[in-house]
């Protein structure tokens, strides 16, 4: 791909809500199969989409990106070998070692691309227009819905949701709320109100679980107040949970933080003991079994370089 095939895929992504990296070669020292300007896209979980650099240097930009995605926070990052660049690295700047045989060097700034938190309004009442307008000037995405046209499809686990029907269909549009399991569930009526919707999905087999996650009455409390300030209150409900992390990653539009995807059972990344370079624990890493313990290794030069001499490395730290 060219640099605006990955802009209109970039664009793509952003539009289905999925979080991703942009990254993009700012600076090369020659040799590098890296040329300034050089666009990827990198995925939450580890893909890739275009060329910013050859065996070195991409896995090394998809392991930052992937941390770029999970704490929101741009990188630019430094790529080569450490005695390249001596103490002239300005502050702020990620220096990742890379043993790339053709001894170039890159810059790369990886940015992340968080899509916009996911709003569904099930209603149509002037309230809920008025909750999905006020959504849309924070940039959310917006969604109104009737509760006739409202399904599970419609949402996710990284959505929110308000039903808003005000005594039409309340029972179906929660039905089908709770069983997208999205990060927020609200609906917008009495307590008393509330009890009714949910005992009734209660004796309906609806699992008492997700009956707990339903928020009723929806919004802060404000005392008495007209309907486009009760669409002011959920609306703030929603950012204070949002801002103070009770919803979760999820409703963040963010994905499982490193630490968290390596205990669901991804790779673990573990330093290859020639080079120095960080590698993932699996058979992309050229394993190497001596002495009871699994060695890992960037290119086979390295594993090469390990088999002439193991007890020159083998006792170097090899876990991140």
């Amino acid at each position: 791909m060219d640099g605006w095939q990955i802009m209109e895929q970039a664009g793509e992504l952003a539009r289905r809500g999925e979080a991703f990296a942009l990254a993009t070669v700012v600076w090369r020292q020659g040799p590098s199969s890296g040329q300034l300007g050089a666009r990827a896209i990198i995925t939450a979980s580890g893909d890739l989409h275009g060329f910013i650099g050859g065996a070195c240097a991409e896995p090394s930009v998809i392991r930052q990106a992937r941390q770029v995605i999970a704490d929101g926070k741009a990188r630019l990052l430094l790529l080569g070998r450490s005695e390249q660049f001596g103490d002239a690295i300005p502050e702020g700047m990620t220096v990742v070692p890379i043993s790339c045989q053709s001894e170039g060097a890159l810059q790369v700034y990886v940015e992340p691309v968080v899509p916009a938190p996911h709003l569904v309004v099930v209603g149509v009442s002037p309230m809920a227009v008025a909750l999905a307008d006020l959504a849309r000037v924070l940039g959310w995405r917006a969604e109104l819905r009737d509760w006739t046209e409202f399904s599970a499809a419609d949402a996710d686990e990284r959505s929110m949701v308000v039903v808003a029907t005000q005594g039409h269909g309340d029972e179906e549009a929660v039905e089908q709320a709770v069983a997208a399991r999205p990060a927020y569930l609200g609906l917008v009526g009495s307590r008393r109100r509330g009890a009714a919707v949910l005992g009734y999905l209660a004796d309906r087999g609806v699992p008492q679980d997700q009956l707990d996650r339903v928020r009723v009455p929806a919004g802060l409390d404000l005392g008495r107040t007209a309907h486009a300030e009760i669409a002011v209150s959920i609306l703030a409900e929603l950012v204070k949970l949002r801002a103070s992390g009770q919803l979760g990653p999820a409703a963040l539009s963010m994905p499982q933080p490193p630490a968290e995807a390596a205990a669901a059972g991804e790779p673990a990344e573990v330093v290859d003991p020639v080079c120095g370079m960080t590698v993932t624990a699996g058979p992309e890493g050229r394993p190497l079994q001596h002495d009871g313990t699994t060695y890992y290794f960037c290119r086979a030069g390295c594993r090469s370089e390990f088999e002439s001499s193991p007890a020159s490395y083998a006792k170097r730290e090899t876990r991140c």
